[in-house]
């Protein structure tokens, strides 16, 4: 069986970062004000048809106050409620995070590193928002701190991106991790499971395609059908293109898949939430991330299996 040094089952995120700073590390969600070129006109108008940024972006998180501004409240914040952190990572999350001039950017990620408790970023973007001058200047500041760049990629499927409207294909994805590994850049990726025209067995063997890429650390969210988006519209009329799991089944179906996984990479998510007013399809209801953790640990050991466990590294089958 793997271990990564903690009693868990699967590689974690908080273990991971115990392992590389020696303890407790708190994210800090900030909105520094970027937009997304398949909102603005470049690409597209109409944005990716699963997205509202808003179900999953913090409501403390406005632009109208500076990225430093952000940051002190987040900490001022955590200290008095929590008092389990004196690390803290920022998060830049809303939109796409790169989609900016380099001189822009190199004002904006400055502010996060004027605060001392403040040891790293990490920054959520698409990847066709960057470029080599771009990873060069994260390369420079890896030197001195912790930096993640986390692509949305969200299925490996090209088709499904075409469907999604996601305005990039997968090969464009693929080049962004190489560019980010071969500057020696962490690198992170989210993915959507259930996306309409994926079947289990396609997203099932995307795990393989997934090992093989230069990742640190991967995020999973089951879909999600959100107001006031294209994807909304298109289930009301079309519900059968669709596939929703219970809270259970969707478990079992991710740990299928996590035996597959290769044991180095991070989980950081397998799961969403988002408030109920957000959705315009099934739900979970009201259960909280911790209860999703709690009820896969618990799953992990009824199974009596581990993230890894059916893994065959490349070039190694048959």
């Amino acid at each position: 069986m793997y271990f990564w040094g903690d009693d868990r089952r699967y590689n974690s995120y908080s273990g991971y970062f115990r392992r590389m700073f020696g303890g407790r590390m708190q994210k800090l969600s900030v909105n520094a004000g970027f937009s997304c070129p398949n909102r603005d006109g470049t690409l597209s108008e109409g944005g990716c048809t699963f997205c509202n940024n808003s179900a999953f972006s913090p409501s403390y998180c406005v632009p109208s106050k500076s990225v430093r501004q952000q940051l002190e409240e987040g900490i001022e914040f955590h200290r008095n409620r929590y008092r389990t952190a004196d690390r803290y990572l920022a998060y830049f999350q809303s939109f796409s995070n790169t989609y900016a001039p380099l001189d822009e950017l190199r004002g904006i990620f400055s502010q996060a590193f004027d605060l001392p408790e403040v040891a790293g970023i990490i920054v959520g973007t698409r990847p066709d928002c960057i470029d080599e001058r771009k990873l060069d200047y994260f390369s420079e500041l890896a030197r001195r701190h912790y930096v993640v760049i986390e692509y949305g990629i969200e299925s490996c499927y090209d088709e499904t991106l075409r469907a999604v409207h996601r305005g990039h294909d997968f090969a464009c994805a693929r080049r962004a991790l190489d560019m980010t590994a071969e500057r020696g850049i962490h690198a992170g990726a989210h993915f959507i499971l259930g996306l309409p025209g994926e079947t289990p067995q396609m997203m099932a063997e995307q795990i393989d395609t997934i090992n093989a890429l230069p990742l640190d650390t991967v995020k999973f969210h089951q879909l999600q059908i959100f107001r006031d988006t294209p994807m909304a519209a298109d289930y009301a009329a079309h519900p059968e293109r669709y596939r929703f799991w219970t809270v259970d089944a969707y478990i079992d179906f991710f740990i299928d898949l996590l035996e597959r996984m290769r044991p180095g990479l991070v989980v950081e998510r397998f799961a969403g939430e988002a408030p109920p007013r957000f959705h315009a399809g099934p739900s979970w209801g009201l259960i909280r991330n911790e209860q999703l953790w709690t009820k896969f640990e618990r799953r992990l050991e009824e199974r009596d299996t581990w993230q890894g466990r059916r893994y065959v590294p490349s070039g190694t089958a048959g």
